[in-house]
């Protein structure tokens, strides 16, 4: 027994007569998988280069930027512990490791391959389209998104949350916006005339979009156009946050239940305290009271749709047009004065009469834009600006404290092209600010104003395309701008913006 113990020790504690049975079965096995195994020859990249740029090429040549990815363009999710038949019919699938340490090659995604940080920037409609698929239609409901003021950043995103709660509201018609202009002589006037989409915006471009991406919406020129409303059509006014409950909540508070705001909506639309229910020949009409402009929060949509939603109002063509001869003029006045490539600072000064008290006065924001323009060693420099006063007294102000050269618009444009710049509005001239600032190599700009504020985060969109990271507010920036103002209230001061404003 003591032998027979002994023996046992030194096997595992397995008796003899065990051994012949699970090792033929071990053998069996390495001999199996061996044979099962596809030649090396059966795998197009080993598991390391899953996302190898012959993967992203051949994603891009199958996919276009209009539809979303298929669940092919990624690894696949399966477990290890899938079927020896998984395996069989599937040999070219790599095995893949437990941690990827590194992100996808994001080119494979259609629609990547876009900048999207330029004006004219092609229309990546695959995350409007998906939000469409998704989205419960109601016949009959259309939206009128024309409470629309400002200057570009408000006009901007005034238009895109009304049309992003559209969406979620189920709307089958819309009608094209329409722009208040402002006050020239008043600037903080903001209530004038209604002026038509093109006033801005590329009309075409807006309605291709729409039905190219959701083509279950009607796009009507205005509210007559709208079958069944008759001479003197009903339209009701909303707020979209009174249709949540906001117990504690402060009243500059981005809206927190847009998730649930399609039910609460429609909910809201059928009771019939409110009036009818919307039919095709009997429609609804809603229009937003005034003030509903950094409402939504753009991320809750997920990134693809954040980067991509602003895409819809591109310029009119007449100011990308002017915009883009000012930027070459730039590029060349940057080069003549030494820059490599023509790179330039561009600048935003904001002390117009319309702003308001609590804004970083001209001091606050020209020593800030000095010290950005000497840490970078920039010589040449873009000022976008409507006070010409104050325009002077920077550029006197550039010289002595950065030794730097800078121009305006109106310096770099001559004859016709100067003829037709003095010809548009103080916002339209704003426009040909707008294309030469997103062209800039590096860019300053003041909080809390939407046009910084917007240019700021146009630009960012160089850093992660379709999947770029919310802007880290009240930092040195992102390495393409840098945003001076106060940091230290989130209402207060604003920062709200930056979580609901569309680039």
């Amino acid at each position: 027994m003591a032998q027979n113990g002994h023996g046992n020790a030194l096997l595992g504690f397995m008796p003899r007569r065990n051994i012949f049975v699970p090792t033929l079965c071990i053998v069996v096995l390495i001999a199996v998988w061996t044979f099962r195994l596809p030649s090396g020859g059966s795998y197009s990249y080993s598991s390391v280069d899953w996302f190898d740029s012959k993967s992203a090429a051949s994603s891009k040549s199958e996919s276009s930027s209009s539809s979303p990815p298929s669940s092919s363009s990624f690894p696949s999710s399966k477990s290890s512990g899938s079927s020896t038949s998984s395996i069989q019919q599937s040999p070219s699938i790599p095995k893949q490791p437990s941690v990827w340490s590194s992100p996808p090659h994001l080119d494979a995604i259609p629609g990547n391959e876009v900048d999207l940080s330029q004006p004219d920037a092609p229309f990546v409609g695959w995350p409007l389209k998906r939000l469409c698929d998704e989205t419960t239609w109601v016949e009959g409901l259309v939206y009128i998104c024309d409470n629309n003021s400002g200057g570009l950043g408000n006009i901007r995103n005034y238009i895109q949350t009304c049309l992003r709660y559209a969406l979620e509201a189920g709307a089958t018609g819309l009608t094209i916006p329409r722009i208040r202009k402002r006050n020239e002589k008043d600037l903080a006037d903001l209530f004038t005339d209604y002026l038509p989409f093109s006033y801005m915006f590329d009309e075409q471009h807006f309605r291709d979009a729409f039905t190219e991406n959701c083509p279950k919406i009607t796009l009507y020129d205005d509210v007559k156009a709208i079958p069944g409303v008759g001479a003197s059509p009903k339209i009701d006014n909303i707020t979209p946050k009174d249709l949540g409950n906001r117990d504690g909540c402060d009243p500059l508070d981005q809206n927190r239940h847009t998730d649930r705001f399609g039910l609460v909506f429609r909910k809201w639309l059928n009771n019939e305290k409110h009036g009818h229910a919307p039919t095709k020949e009997k429609p609804r009409l809603i229009r937003f009271n005034w003030g509903v402009l950094f409402d939504w929060q753009i991320f809750r949509d997920g990134p693809e749709l954040a980067a991509t939603f602003g895409g819809i109002l591109r310029l009119n063509d007449k100011f990308l047009q002017l915009g883009k001869k000012t930027l070459e003029k730039m590029h060349a006045f940057a080069r003549a004065d030494g820059a490599k490539d023509g790179a330039f600072l561009g600048i935003h000064l904001r002390t117009e009469n319309d702003a308001l008290g609590f804004w970083p006065h001209y001091d606050t924001q020209s020593e800030a834009y000095m010290a950005q323009a000497r840490k970078r060693g920039y010589q040449t420099a873009y000022l976008a600006t409507g006070n010409l006063t104050e325009a002077d007294k920077f550029i006197d102000a550039g010289i002595e404290m950065a030794q730097m050269r800078i121009v305006t618009k109106a310096d770099l444009l001559a004859d016709d092209d100067l003829d037709e710049l003095e010809a548009l509005s103080w916002d339209q001239q704003g426009l040909v600010d707008y294309v030469v600032l997103l062209g800039a190599e590096f860019f300053v700009g003041v909080m809390p104003s939407s046009f910084s504020v917007h240019v700021a985060m146009k630009r960012h969109l160089k850093t992660g395309g379709l999947y770029t990271r919310p802007y880290k507010t009240g930092t040195e920036g992102d390495g393409h701008s840098y945003i001076v103002g106060k940091y230290d209230k989130y209402w207060a001061g604003w920062l709200f913006m930056w979580d609901g404003m569309w680039p």
